[in-house]
């Protein structure tokens, strides 16, 4: 289909995303200049549905951009009270000092996904108009090969990529001036970042992959503002991760576990290692006699300072977690990505243009934020204890180091099963009985209430698909069906007997770990029809 044959319409400003960098880029705006027009697309049913964190957060960029709402909070909102950080063995638990990134006092624990729903009627009656269920497919541009806005994707097509009834084409949104804050490895951002080179002046990004679930518990076993941090079992001392454990009220306790991508084995299964953890003997107490109310898996950004891509190009700017402002030492990444979307707001309104914005963006607080804690994630890049020695270093010095330690892509970690000293089959790695809920990754994909229909183009794109069938096999015994939270990817055997991928597309949680973990890069994630996926409630 042509340019012209598509519906267009007409913004000042665009953004893409309805999470925390997102909303408040366009409330910012709004609050400054009444008249401009905004508007904002967003790849879930609604907004909220498919934000996904642990999350405590620092409020001061709340406070700033909606000073009374502690008024009116978000449906789940907790003070924090007090902290906990333990080292884990398979059989029992230290008790270790709280590093001081970790000191929550004054944040509190909220729902991401309720606070995006709840921020979304506020920047409405600023006067910004949110799409829910509309998805960017792909940037587009002018004459002069800048960004002039997006293009949604084609509507009801079959799996084929034939039109159905009621096949709606894709609507481009043009304006002077594009936001991009579509989170973790956004499918628009990665495509500019390629096409433009962003990232040829820094470090490879590195990620890492968040499980969570929300359980009610029996009275009496959950300590509201309580927030527990544990590193160490069920995880080698080689693989960077840890769990935490965040106490609400109404008897629910948030658990998750995040794990860096970056791990060697590539028979390693998060998802099993999380459900390891739960079995613990220091976490399994608080959640006997429970049930999971929700659950879920997302990608996160690890890479930091070193890692950030240049966050503007002609038309065009990054902000939030797409560009890379997570602050690891604090797991912490909500009030880093408000900032800098209000950043992006300031430096639009006071300019007119985008030009500046990533130099805006580095000498602001973010910048200074990320530039201080630049060289703790990479530390851990040589097993835990260096990690850790390594941190405790760069926390006295407040990281003055004269250098700058440097990341890795992490699908470049992953071993060949002929290069590991462990032989052991995967089943047999010390895995322990559990009885807690999920009993699979299916069942768990249940409580993300993940909804797809199955009749549409595949949006998990195989870009050489007989490698998954002959080398992967081979070298590394097919980690897509191991890292994979929701059984998106099984090797069955085809009516001639022969193996072969099938890709459960409908389960997907859009954690986006295959695109970024896949050893041969020939995963391809990108944007379903508008409004599928995950639909999170009090996550």
């Amino acid at each position: 289909m042509t340019e012209q044959e598509r519906d267009v319409m007409e913004y000042d400003v665009i953004v893409v995303g309805a999470g925390p960098a997102g909303l408040s880029a366009a409330m910012r705006i709004k609050q400054k200049d009444p008249e401009r027009n905004v508007c904002v697309l967003e790849k879930a049913s609604e907004v909220g549905a498919q934000n996904l964190a642990g999350a405590v957060i620092e409020t001061g960029p709340l406070d700033e951009l909606i000073p009374d709402w502690r008024d009116d909070p978000p449906s789940i909102c907790v003070n924090a009270a007090d902290d906990e950080f333990w080292m884990l063995k398979a059989d029992g638990a230290t008790k270790m000092p709280t590093p001081p990134q970790q000191n929550n006092h004054g944040n509190v624990i909220v729902s991401l996904a309720n606070m995006m729903s709840w921020m979304a009627p506020k920047a409405e009656a600023l006067g910004v108009e949110i799409y829910p269920g509309f998805s960017a497919a792909e940037a587009v541009f002018d004459e002069n090969g800048a960004v002039k806005g997006v293009r949604t994707p084609d509507m009801g097509l079959d799996r084929q990529g034939n039109p159905k009834d009621g096949y709606t084409p894709g609507i481009e949104i043009h304006a002077p001036i594009t936001i991009f804050a579509e989170g973790c490895r956004g499918n628009c951002t990665k495509q500019l970042i390629k096409k433009f080179e962003l990232d040829k002046d820094c470090d490879p990004q590195t990620y890492g992959i968040g499980l969570k679930e929300l359980w009610k518990v029996p009275e009496g076993q959950c300590k509201p503002g309580l927030i527990q941090h544990t590193i160490g079992w069920p995880l080698s001392n080689d693989t960077y991760g840890g769990s935490f454990i965040y106490h609400l009220d109404d008897n629910r306790i948030a658990i998750g576990f995040v794990v860096g991508l970056d791990y060697e084995d590539p028979r390693f299964k998060p998802f099993e290692a999380f459900q390891q953890l739960k079995q613990h003997p220091k976490i399994k107490p608080l959640l006997e006699g429970g049930e999971i109310v929700s659950a879920g898996a997302r990608a996160l950004v690890e890479g930091g300072w070193q890692s950030l891509p240049k966050l503007e190009m002609p038309g065009a700017v990054i902000v939030g977690d797409a560009g890379g402002t997570l602050n690891v030492p604090k797991i912490k990444g909500i009030h880093t990505a408000m900032k800098s979307g209000m950043i992006a707001a300031d430096h639009v309104i006071e300019t007119g243009k985008v030009d500046g914005y990533d130099a805006a963006l580095r000498a602001s607080s973010v910048g200074a934020e990320l530039k201080k804690v630049r060289n703790i994630r990479p530390g851990f890049f040589k097993g835990k204890w260096v990690g850790l020695m390594n941190a405790g270093w760069e926390t006295v010095v407040a990281g003055k180091s004269p250098w700058t330690l440097h990341n890795h892509a992490d699908w470049r970690a992953t071993k060949k099963l002929s290069e590991l000293e462990d032989q052991t089959p995967d089943e047999a790695q010390g895995y322990v009985k559990r009885d807690l809920p999920p009993r699979d990754r299916l069942a768990s994909v249940y409580f993300a209430q993940t909804e797809h229909d199955e009749d549409q183009p595949v949006h998990l794109q195989i870009l050489e698909p007989d490698i998954c069938t002959t080398r992967c096999t081979e070298e590394y015994g097919n980690p897509c069906t191991r890292f994979c939270p929701a059984n998106v990817y099984e090797m069955v055997d085809n009516e001639a007997g022969e193996q072969e991928l099938k890709i459960n597309a409908a389960n997907c949680v859009h954690c986006k770990t295959c695109d970024i973990k896949d050893p041969y890069q020939i995963i391809n994630w990108v944007t379903p029809e508008g409004g599928a996926g995950p639909n999170y409630y009090n996550m």
